[in-house]
Parts: structure tokens; C-alpha cells; sequence
């Protein structure tokens, strides 16, 4: 008697045959539930980061490293250099549009309060979908604000223009995770205070440059050279790699799948379905807000770091009138004085390299667990008496010529003022980066962006004076 074909089971995890649970009946015809059904159920597995530490930010190599670095200090000055180049822009405004010199300031008001909204709107962002897209995105959203800011027909225009350019900026509150990408908390002392002295020369650079800008140029290259000087780092950050662990091992995940080294192992991005739903959605942009409520550190270094920061943008808008009335400095003279601010965060910077290299050599002998964070927040005990000093001091000695004060003292009391305040930002974002990792970018948000709240009354008081 000829075989016949074997029996199909319908309904049943797999089909019968004689010759083998992988074969197909030998009549051809299949159902399709049943085809479905033969497909073996395959067990995705998570890359985890262990597995693949290799492949991660933290084994580039130091050159890499450093050309990363590099890269991102170029984010950091052009974006805070788009802030403090704006007070040399306020009178020519003022003249061309013909409104008052504390209307012009708004121009500054928008951008800082929007700042700190994009922030809380970035930020998050970078730490699921990676660091590069969010940075090229932002960047391209600022430079493209400056365009109807330096074509405006009309003072509305630049304030709309620059709102739009402050909610788009994003680099200071993702750079800071990036230390945290390539750099274990052991390691990640020396290249933050490089980020952080970059980040500090672009809140000053810019009333430096914009002396000559004011002098020997319009208004409207204000806005030009923000756009030239924007639209080189954005070129030299197109090279910059992913830097973010999760897409790395998402990345490494998808390799190993293709070449058929681990065909079941999946990214931890890729096993998340919906990637982003609204429930977490929320959680992202409500954790900066959890934890500035529930971490009394963070409140109290964010409050602290927010008014040394809005200290340098007073400086910033008030020199003007220190100077000018004071020693009858002209516009290049007044940019002139903002000088020794920049020296300042260049001897703080230096004063961190001891105690690096001590931490260095406790660990070295002690082991990783011998500095805790708060180890990190030592030297700022010595620099940060500084602000209270350089302030008291600072107005004690700008009377003026009048009353036969000279103006270095004056410099003397703001180069204190710069020291303090690059020792805040470095000694804070150092012990957070350590205790939260990459999850600091969040935490920048709440830090800085404190600045906004204050830089609101010091201008109103700038302008009565």
C-alpha cells in the first residue's frame, strides 16, 4: 500500500510527521496556522553593558577621547557665548529700533528664561535616543534663529527670535553626561574641568568680544557671528560618535545579530515596546523636578551654583555702568575689564590640579572606595567664601575716580568672584556626575537654569542705576 501523506494537526504548537517535526507534508499544502505555528519561538536576550564593556565609551582610546572633548567644549562655548555677547548689543539696539536700553535687555531676559525650559525639554531626551542626534538637532534649531534675528525688521522679531534660540539650546545640560559616557567617576576629574572651563569661558568670552563687535560693527553682526561661529561647531560635532552606553549596546546588539554571533541577543532600546510611551514620557520630564524636590543636595548646590552664575551675567550688563561712570572707560575698555574674569577661571582651574593628583594617589593606595563624592566638595569649602568677598569688595572699590579708587582693585575683587564661581560649578556637577552618572544631565537642568530667576531682578536694578 503507497504511503500517504502524513496527517496535519490542526490548532497544535506543531504539525505531525514521520520523518521529523521540521519537515513540511509532502502534499505542499500547509495551513497557515499551522505554518505559524511551526516557527520555533525564539528567546530574545538582553546585550547587557558587561558583556560588551569593550564596545563602550569608556575603552576609547585617550586620543579619541580627548578629540571628543574637544569637540564638546566647542558646544560649550558657542552656546554660552550666544548669552554673553548679548549686553554689548543693548545700546546698538536701543539705537536702531528707538527703545529704551531696559527694553533691548529683554532680548537677554527671553533667552536665559526659554534656556532653562529647553533644558527641561532636551536633556531627557539625550539619554534614550544618544547624545548626537539631540545635540545636531539643537544646534541646527539655534543657528536657524539667528538668521530672522539678524534680518529683523523689527525689534518683536528679535525677541521672538531670540525666545525661539534659547528653548532650542540644549548643549550645556547634555555635555555633562557625556563625561559620563567615556569616563568613569575615578577618572572623570581632569576632562570635566576642562568641559567646565570652557563652559565658564563662554559666559565671559563673549563681553570680550563684543567690545569690538559694538565699535567697529552693526548690530545686526551681533546675530551673524553667533550664526558663523554656530554653524562651524555644528560641522565639527557632525563627526563626533554616539557616546550614549544604551544606543552603543543596542549598536552591538544589531551587529552580533547580523553576523550570526548571537542571533537572539537584542538592546536594551530594542526590547522596550512602545521605545517611548507617554506614561514614561512623563517620568523623563518629571525626574529633574523629582529630584530637585527629593534630593536636599541638589537643591542646595542648584540654588547656589544658579546665583554665582547670574553674579557673572550682573557683571556682564552692570560694567558698563562701573566703568563708564566710574574711570570714564569707553566701549573697548569695558570689555577690557571683563578680562580678569577669564583669568580667574583659569587660576581655579588650576588650583583643582593638586588636589586631583591627591585623590588620584588615595585611591591608587586605598582603592576606588576610599573618596566618597562628598571628597569631591572639599576644596570648595576653601574657594567659595571667595563669591562673599569679591562682592563686598568689589563694591567697596568701584566708587570711581571721583572719590580717588583706583580700577584695578575693582578687578582685583571680580577676578575672586570668577574663582568662586568656576570652583561651584566644578566641585557640584563633579559630585553629581558621581552620584548619578549619567543621569546628571538631568540634573544640570535644575542646576543652571536658576540663573533666569535671578538675572531678571539684577536688570531691572542695573537699568534703575
Amino acid at each position: 500500500m503507497a504511503d500517504s501523506a502524513p496527517p496535519v494537526v490542526r490548532g497544535s504548537s506543531r504539525s505531525t510527521s514521520v520523518s521529523g517535526a521540521g519537515d513540511r507534508p509532502s502534499n505542499g499544502v500547509l495551513d497557515s496556522g499551522t505554518e505559524k505555528d511551526m516557527v520555533p519561538s525564539i528567546e530574545k536576550r538582553e546585550l547587557k553593558e558587561h558583556d560588551c564593556y569593550d564596545k563602550l565609551g569608556y575603552c576609547w582610546p585617550r586620543w579619541k577621547k580627548w578629540t571628543y572633548l574637544a569637540a564638546v567644549a566647542c558646544v560649550q562655548v558657542s552656546m554660552n557665548f550666544n548669552t554673553s555677547v548679548y549686553p554689548n548689543a543693548v545700546k546698538p539696539l536701543s539705537s536702531a529700533f528707538g527703545i529704551g536700553e531696559q527694553e533691548a535687555r529683554t532680548g537677554q531676559m527671553i533667552y536665559l528664561v526659554t534656556y532653562s525650559i529647553g533644558c527641561e525639554l532636551w536633556a531627557p531626551w539625550s539619554e534614550e535616543f544618544g547624545r548626537w542626534p539631540i545635540l545636531q538637532l539643537s544646534m541646527f534649531l539655534i543657528n536657524i534663529w539667528q538668521i530672522p534675528a539678524a534680518l529683523a525688521p523689527n525689534w518683536g522679531t528679535i525677541v521672538v527670535a531670540r525666545g525661539l534660540g534659547g528653548i532650542s539650546t540644549a548643549g550645556g545640560s547634555v555635555t555633562l553626561g557625556l563625561i559620563a559616557d567615556i569616563y568613569e567617576r575615578e577618572t572623570q576629574q581632569f576632562p570635566l574641568a576642562f568641559i567646565v572651563l570652557s563652559s565658564c569661558i563662554g559666559t565671559s568670552i563673549g563681553g570680550v568680544i563684543g567690545g569690538p563687535i559694538e565699535r567697529y560693527l552693526g548690530w545686526q553682526w551681533f546675530f551673524w557671528i553667533q550664526l558663523i561661529f554656530g554653524g562651524v561647531v555644528q560641522a565639527i560635532i557632525f563627526f563626533m560618535p554616539e557616546s550614549r552606553s544604551t544606543i552603543l549596546i543596542d549598536r552591538e546588539a544589531k551587529r552580533r545579530r547580523e553576523t550570526g554571533e548571537d542571533p537572539n541577543v537584542y538592546g536594551p532600546n530594542e526590547l522596550k515596546k512602545p521605545r517611548v510611551s507617554l506614561k514614561e514620557a512623563g517620568m523623563i520630564w518629571i525626574r529633574p523636578f523629582h529630584m530637585l524636590l527629593r534630593e536636599p543636595i541638589v537643591l542646595c548646590l542648584s540654588l547656589l551654583s544658579g546665583f554665582s552664575d547670574a553674579l557673572i551675567f550682573t557683571f556682564l550688563e552692570s560694567f558698563s555702568l562701573v566703568y563708564e561712570q566710574g574711570w570714564g572707560f569707553g566701549v573697548l575698555g569695558q570689555a577690557w575689564a571683563i578680562i580678569p574674569i577669564n583669568l580667574a577661571y583659569f587660576l581655579a582651574y588650576l588650583s583643582y590640579i593638586p588636589w586631583f593628583l591627591r585623590d588620584g594617589a588615595i585611591r591608587e593606595a586605598k582603592g576606588d572606595d576610599a573618596l566618597p563624592p562628598e571628597r569631591r566638595l572639599k576644596w570648595l569649602l576653601f574657594l567659595a567664601p571667595f563669591e562673599p568677598i569679591g562682592l563686598f569688595g568689589f563694591a567697596w572699590t568701584s566708587l570711581g575716580q571721583k572719590y580717588g579708587v583706583h580700577w584695578i582693585g575693582s578687578m582685583v575683587f571680580s577676578t575672586m568672584v570668577g574663582i568662586a564661581n568656576y570652583a561651584i560649578y566644578l566641585s557640584s556637577v563633579d559630585y553629581m556626575i558621581a552620584s548619578y552618572g549619567p543621569y546628571s544631565a538631568v540634573w544640570w537642568q535644575r542646576l543652571r537654569p536658576r540663573s533666569p530667576c535671578w538675572y531678571i531682578g539684577h536688570v531691572r536694578n542695573a537699568d534703575v542705576q
